[in-house]
């Protein structure tokens, strides 16, 4: 590990400059003692929009290119940042780790597929790099939150939670035409975009099920993959965790894709909610009046700010030394259980993970 003292800049590349890149962007260019060393392009048509946007956010020095190689040897990269499509994912890690980046970050979905991103996990194993899946629905404040409140044990033994996705943009012809269009092609969809995004957040809050059940269905016909249905976990205990999505619906929420839905956590000695707008309570067993839990949060760009936590996260780590989540081989778990699940669903089965 490179060894940082408060003063030196970490040096940053973002591979990328699509959708969610910019919210990577927009977060390495707030956070303290980082530099945003230089964007990776290939596309050449979207390199204006990223000159305007760093003039904007006064970031002249920051270089627009197509190429890493000119990226690599415009400064000291402590950080890589891959925020491009997953078929990319494994060559850029594989460039990244022969460069000898201490810290290479990947967007999900991590290398689009298990089988590949085991093969790139054994790639790590043999290189000093770390590398980190940028999952940040993890960050997402009301989940740090929630898991503050689950530490203190005050819902007892935990038996049953759900969450119910929400985001109300899966209907019609149009559908996703306006922000994500390639979600409307991807033959495996409200799971492997969205779902592993809680798979992820089960898992840290939950820790690791035992079997799934699921059942998957297409309602919208303009789009190739599934859009509704459910998966459980089951852990050994007894409780049951259950995502249960769809796209076409929405919920109560000024953003339906600020918390992309609600949560509802069941425990022996209490209830915890979520809801859209945030905010947090919790109902004592037997009581039926619920508390607000109180906590603060940043509602800028995505959910909750939570790319710009997941970030300084990675930053801290490199200049206090704190632990990393979300490691690619902790992280490989998650696309094993997506996997698990597309089985179970096609098997009508509960199915042993």
């Amino acid at each position: 590990m490179h060894s940082h003292n408060m003063q030196k800049n970490l040096g940053v590349i973002v591979m990328g400059g699509g959708y969610f890149a910019h919210f990577h962007i927009n977060a390495w260019l707030r956070l303290p003692a980082v530099k945003l060393l230089a964007i990776v392009e290939t596309d050449l048509a979207k390199h204006q929009d990223l000159k305007d946007k760093l003039r904007s956010q006064h970031s002249t020095d920051t270089l627009i290119t197509d190429s890493l190689s000119a990226a690599l040897s415009y400064g000291e990269a402590d950080i890589i940042d891959i925020a491009t499509p997953p078929a990319s994912h494994a060559t850029l890690i594989e460039q990244s780790i022969n460069h000898g980046c201490p810290i290479i970050v990947c967007q999900k979905p991590f290398c689009g597929s298990y089988k590949t991103a085991k093969s790139v996990c054994e790639k790590i194993k043999h290189s000093n790099a770390k590398v980190v899946v940028h999952e940040n629905f993890r960050f997402q404040p009301w989940y740090r939150a929630i898991k503050t409140e689950l530490n203190k044990h005050s819902l007892g033994t935990l038996l049953n939670a759900s969450f119910r996705l929400r985001p109300g943009d899966g209907q019609g012809p149009d559908a996703y035409l306006a922000r994500q269009p390639y979600f409307r092609t991807m033959p495996r969809f409200l799971i492997h975009e969205t779902g592993v995004h809680f798979i992820d957040v089960f898992r840290y809050l939950f820790g690791e099920p035992q079997a799934v059940t699921a059942e998957l269905q297409r309602l919208n016909p303009s789009i190739t993959g599934e859009d509704a249905g459910f998966f459980i976990f089951h852990y050994n205990n007894g409780m049951r965790a259950q995502f249960d999505g769809n796209r076409l619906l929405d919920h109560a929420a000024d953003n339906t894709r600020l918390t992309m839905g609600e949560m509802l956590i069941e425990g022996t000695q209490g209830s915890l909610a979520l809801y859209g707008n945030g905010a947090l309570s919790l109902r004592r067993f037997g009581d039926i009046h619920w508390t607000d839990i109180s906590y603060q949060f940043n509602d800028i760009d995505f959910g909750g700010d939570c790319v710009f936590n997941t970030q300084q996260h990675i930053s801290d780590h490199l200049q206090r030394g704190t632990p990393l989540e979300n490691l690619a081989s902790d992280y490989v778990r998650n696309l094993e259980l997506e996997e698990t699940i597309y089985d179970a669903a096609a098997a009508k089965a509960k199915t042993e993970c």
